[in-house]
């Protein structure tokens, strides 16, 4: 009997322990939060930050596909999370968006597939889904990236921004020297 009970108590005890270390790690790293454009621009007048834009449909299969992975993956949410203001952008959506003091608006909102004027404006016009969309701390667009990412390849482009590498040498040679956090 006391072998049962000790045994209870030690089970509990590590469970407890386990638990509480999950706890603090998931309260050490950033909070990752998907914004709007508008939410975005907001933090960055007060705590400037690149923003790194996701521009989706609904019906892209490789958007979701990259929601359910790459987006899904620790290792990205912790670096975007630090290092970016992550937007999610319905290139369809029907909303009216005010960005860096202009007004932009579906221009045809009741058609399927009807693309917004601000994302039409942020990829220069060359819709493709998924899109990605680097915007430095004073909105200017640095790089477009299109189509789907694994988290190994979008690694790289992150820090590549983030670090302000490409104020100094092209993306290849980065890319060179980069070190992965995947194994």
């Amino acid at each position: 009997m006391k072998k049962i009970i000790l045994s209870t108590l030690a089970t509990i005890l590590i469970i407890s322990v386990s638990f509480a270390q999950k706890e603090k790690q998931k309260n050490s790293e950033p909070q990752f939060k998907w914004y709007t454009i508008q939410e975005a621009t907001k933090l960055c007048k007060t705590q400037p930050k690149k923003i790194f834009v996701d521009v989706y449909t609904d019906w892209c299969g490789w958007c979701s596909k990259m929601s359910a992975t790459t987006f899904s993956d620790s290792i990205i949410k912790r670096y975007m999370a630090a290092n970016f203001y992550p937007v999610k952008l319905n290139a369809e959506q029907k909303d009216t968006i005010v960005f860096n003091g202009n007004t932009y608006v579906n221009p045809d909102p009741h058609s399927p597939r009807s693309s917004h004027q601000l994302v039409v404006t942020l990829l220069k016009g060359q819709m493709s889904y998924p899109s990605f969309i680097i915007l430095n701390e004073k909105l200017t667009v640095l790089t477009i990236i299109k189509g789907y990412q694994t988290s190994k390849e979008l690694e790289p482009v992150l820090h590549y921004f983030a670090e302000n590498a490409q104020e100094k040498m092209i993306y290849d040679k980065y890319l060179g020297s980069f070190k992965s956090s995947f194994k």
